[in-house]
């Protein structure tokens, strides 16, 4: 019970933190964007850049399958600018840009315990830049992230802090045995197709390859029933693939199911390296389901996905649950 309560309290304070946290930051380097964008159209004349959107994104495994391992807890925030939103990718890369902060506890199955065959405890924190558009009549979205490990990102220590706070089981095993600091560059690029099977219903198959921190190639299918991802922007998750809004199209208010899944084969992976305690597994699948909602000033998700085994040693998949939340005032 004492690491079910771990698991779904440190998920919320990891997620209200790193909230307050970035928000205080994002307004900071907002400003910092806005002075640089306003250089820029100065000299290209793209006087038109603006915010048009923001994504948030939290996954946390105890929301899930309720337990607290693995793919523990996760936060995304991303901030869009380009030119005024009219339904629809523009067909120039880089007129549409997504600035990216992800933070995210990675975790063997007892945080407390670990067994000897089990993933090592890291703190991911990453920050990126992306650019969507359309290519020749599809959806891409490319661009690359600055991604640090270790306790550089404060991250083992901010648990540490939150279970010795809450009196919850100590993890220094786990921390004490994490990955040393270290920084890594890593691509991604995914292509993906709108195909309307009813006025209600798309598919949406999708390929993507992502290069430095893990190497891996993926291909997968979403569907979405309702109109809500029509006319907005869509940002994938980056580790349960689930699709949530960023930008709202005009629409208005809406509701849609959202179901999907993928497989990767996987080259490489940084937290999971040759020669280390366990064998990287050569494929990874995951399938979801999620449900958006949209009204005239807020925006909600809630999913599920399961994620399969990514080492040989892992004794079961799990299941990771998924909040997105925007609230206009």
């Amino acid at each position: 019970m004492a690491r079910r309560v771990s698991g779904y309290v440190f998920g919320y304070v990891f997620a209200a933190a790193l909230a307050s946290l970035t928000g205080a930051s994002v307004a900071g380097s907002a400003w910092a964007q806005d002075a640089a964008t306003a250089q820029i159209a100065s000299t290209t004349g793209d006087a038109a850049r603006q915010t048009i959107g923001w994504g948030r994104f939290f996954n946390n495994d105890y929301i899930g399958d309720r337990k607290d391992r693995w793919h523990s807890s996760s936060y995304t925030i991303s901030r869009l600018r380009g030119p005024e939103w009219t339904g629809s990718l523009p067909n120039t890369i880089g007129q549409v840009l997504e600035f990216r902060f992800r933070a995210e506890n990675i975790t063997p199955e007892d945080l407390s315990a670990p067994a000897a065959q089990d993933r090592r405890y890291a703190g991911v924190m990453s920050f990126g830049y992306h650019s969507h558009s359309k290519w020749r009549g599809e959806e891409l979205s490319m661009g690359a992230d600055v991604v640090l490990i270790g306790p550089q990102t404060g991250l083992s220590a901010f648990q540490d802090r939150v279970h010795d706070f809450l009196g919850l089981p100590d993890g220094a095993p786990s921390y004490d045995a994490q990955f040393g600091n270290a920084t890594y560059l890593s691509g991604t690029a995914e292509l993906g197709r709108q195909i309307a099977l009813a006025p209600s219903l798309t598919l949406r198959p999708f390929v993507e390859g992502q290069v430095g921190f893990e190497t891996l190639a993926r291909a997968g299918v979403d569907v979405t029933l309702g109109n809500l991802a029509k006319d907005g922007l869509m940002l994938r998750d980056v580790n349960t693939g689930q699709r949530y809004s960023a930008v709202q199209g005009p629409l208005g208010t809406g509701l849609s199911l959202t179901f999907g899944g993928d497989m990767a084969r996987v080259a490489s992976s940084v937290l999971l390296p040759d020669g280390g305690a366990v064998t990287a597994s050569p494929t990874r699948t995951r399938l979801r389901a999620g449900l958006n909602w949209q009204g005239e000033k807020s925006f909600v998700f809630f999913g599920a996905t399961y994620l399969s085994p990514e080492f040989e040693e892992q004794s079961e998949g799990q299941t990771v649950g998924s909040l997105s939340l925007l609230v206009r005032f």
